[in-house]
């Protein structure tokens, strides 16, 4: 087997974008992650890492808090929260931006690391918050095909389906909706087969998901 697939991480194709002004830390930076197993990318600047951007990213954000000549890591990072964007960002600070950084956290940020970087301490953060960025993301795809399948139901079943999740019995909902029971039964289960759902708490767990 090959030696570099076994000490590939499991999450190795979400990438470390690293945004810091310093050559040497970059490079050093870099390498240690890479060492690790990680995609690495790196930018000079807030500038030439939004440059670089283009649509949604993987991964998570190692940026540094101060980088005189254009926008700081803070901006940059209170640009992306506008945005919209969910990349977790972990800030790299020096002793005395610890203050901006707890407050970064507070605002969103996922975690903030003190100049010079310990190596477990990088690997520690940086693991968690591509655990972070992929669980938010399969979450997220979980919520995108519910969202589908719901779609895909017609208005009768969808009602159903709402009468259905809230507990409420075949007649009643037959009665409220004044058709046949055997109608909400017919709809109940194209209901159950549109939506992938084994179980009447299954679905009602999807209902959940949907709110």
């Amino acid at each position: 087997m090959n030696s570099d697939s076994q000490i590939q991480p499991a999450d190795a194709k979400l990438a470390i974008h690293l945004v810091d002004d310093d050559e040497a830390l970059r490079t050093a930076l870099s390498r240690l992650l890479r060492a690790a197993g990680r995609e690495v990318r790196a930018y000079a600047s807030a500038a030439e890492f939004l440059m670089a951007r283009n649509g949604a990213m993987r991964g998570c954000l190692l940026l540094d808090v101060r980088m005189p000549g254009g926008p700081t890591g803070l901006e940059l990072h209170q640009a992306l929260v506008r945005q919209g964007e969910t990349l977790p960002v972990v800030f790299l600070t020096g002793y005395g931006d610890i203050p901006m950084s707890v407050q970064a956290v507070k605002n969103g940020a996922f975690d903030f690391l003190t100049k010079p970087v310990r190596r477990d301490d990088l690997l520690k953060t940086v693991a968690a918050a591509l655990e972070a960025e992929q669980t938010a993301w399969e979450n997220a795809a979980r919520h995108r095909e519910l969202q589908c399948r719901e779609t895909s139901l017609t208005p009768a079943e969808r009602e159903v389906f709402r009468r259905v999740v809230a507990g409420k019995p075949n007649k009643m909902i037959a009665e409220e909706l004044g058709c046949a029971e055997r109608t909400v039964k017919a709809h109940r289960s194209q209901v159950m087969h549109k939506m992938a759902a084994a179980s009447l708490p299954e679905l009602v767990g999807m209902a959940r998901e949907l709110v």
